[in-house]
């Protein structure tokens, strides 16, 4: 399971510095695009397709020079000697300046640095040219599909009654066009389980009493648990991605390769689970709680003044999104490097000096589960629920993608 260590400022350092020694244009673009989602304080739903168009703009360019793996969508036929390396920055460059225009000036930075460690010659300016004309074939690919539909949701209520103002959010994700499902809709789950069920009894009960604000039967390394997993998106989540790269001498081609699988299987993991939430638009705890005596189960008791842990984020609660995102990335993952993998760990803005250390994918996907539990905002059978469909996007993502070539 994972373990909560306090570290001292020597020891992050020194994990920073492991990390750094093996970083490659990949990595370093992967850290750049997850960087400026958060500046930009992009919904971690878009953040996620901002990370998928970067890094498969990076793969399909570098793999236009090798072509070890089928591609993505484009394929180009570059010159010969043309610089991997180059090809792969002008390609994270070319994207990132359109997708965050605002922060132009520090994508030219890096790129600057990328570019200086490729001399100068017809290898790197051939690569340039290629990887700009990759990122933008897919640009040009994904500007229709559906990421700026405007938020068109219904408030439920009746003629004169007063309902809450603010509009839940990705209402209409689950309608973007997937990186690699056939449709988001492709392993929506059954339907939550019935309110008159020993299972509803069973979840609301828990997460009653270990996800409450106040009065919970949380310990504090639970308590710790829940605090950093308040973080949701690539945040937290490329952390895993980057350490467990950086213990793998991968070429540059198949470093992309990876990264780009992890971020497509992220990404179609949040539009298949919005497809799932605004398909049953079940209740979260926090209204499930304080209307028990509703629910027509007798096990259940009404908490008029139950709050959860954390801020109920605003869209409807089945299945879990961080449980469906860890479940996807883990299962590309453990393709790479199996369950057991070399220990990492997780930090994160919203547990300040707390630091979760795993060395099984599995461990990390069930305390997901366990942490939204404990925040008081999600159910354990739809945490369950959403960890069962990541594993089958990022299965379904590596059976179908960037397949090798026989």
């Amino acid at each position: 399971m994972g373990s909560i260590i306090r570290m001292s400022f020597i020891t992050a350092l020194l994990i920073e510095l492991v990390v750094t020694a093996h970083a490659d244009v990949i990595t370093d673009w992967n850290d750049k695009v997850v960087a400026a989602g958060v500046q930009a304080r992009q919904a971690p739903f878009v953040h996620t397709r901002s990370v998928a168009i970067v890094h498969i703009a990076m793969f399909d360019a570098i793999n236009s020079i090798d072509r070890r793996y089928t591609s993505y969508r484009v394929q180009l036929s570059p010159a010969a000697g043309t610089s991997r390396e180059a090809v792969a920055a002008a390609a994270a460059h070319f994207t990132l300046v359109r997708l965050y225009p605002d922060q132009a000036k520090d994508f030219d930075s890096l790129y600057q640095t990328s570019l200086a460690a490729v001399p100068d010659g017809e290898p790197k300016s051939h690569g340039i040219r290629l990887g700009e004309q990759v990122a933008a074939e897919l640009l040009a690919l994904r500007a229709k599909d559906g990421a700026e539909a405007p938020n068109t949701y219904r408030p439920y209520t009746t003629p004169s009654i007063y309902v809450s103002t603010v509009l839940p959010v990705g209402s209409n994700w689950g309608q973007v066009t997937p990186f690699a499902l056939k449709e988001s809709a492709q392993f929506r789950p059954a339907a939550p389980v019935s309110l008159q069920s020993v299972q509803w009894a069973k979840d609301c009960d828990e997460v009653k009493k270990m996800g409450a604000k106040t009065g919970s039967g949380r310990t504090a390394e639970q308590t710790d648990i829940a605090r950093l997993w308040e973080l949701t998106g690539p945040g937290l989540h490329n952390q895993v991605t980057r350490q467990l790269a950086a213990t793998k001498n991968l070429d540059i081609l198949d470093n992309a390769r990876l990264f780009a699988l992890y971020a497509m299987a992220m990404a179609d993991s949040y539009i298949a689970v919005f497809d799932a939430k605004y398909t049953y638009n079940f209740w979260r705890p926090v209204t499930a709680i304080r209307n028990a005596d509703i629910d027509g189960n007798d096990a259940t008791e009404r908490d008029p003044a139950w709050e959860p842990f954390i801020a109920t984020p605003m869209h409807p609660e089945y299945p879990c999104a961080h449980c469906i995102n860890s479940a996807a990335g883990a299962a590309v993952l453990a393709v790479f490097f199996g369950d057991a993998v070399p220990p990492f760990t997780l930090t994160s803005s919203t547990a300040p000096g707390v630091t979760r250390r795993f060395s099984r994918l599995s461990d990390y996907v069930s305390e997901t589960i366990d942490a939204r539990v404990y925040d008081g905002v999600h159910y354990r059978t739809s945490g369950e629920v959403g960890a069962a469909m990541g594993r089958k996007i990022g299965e379904y993502a590596v059976q179908n993608y960037l397949k090798p070539v026989r």
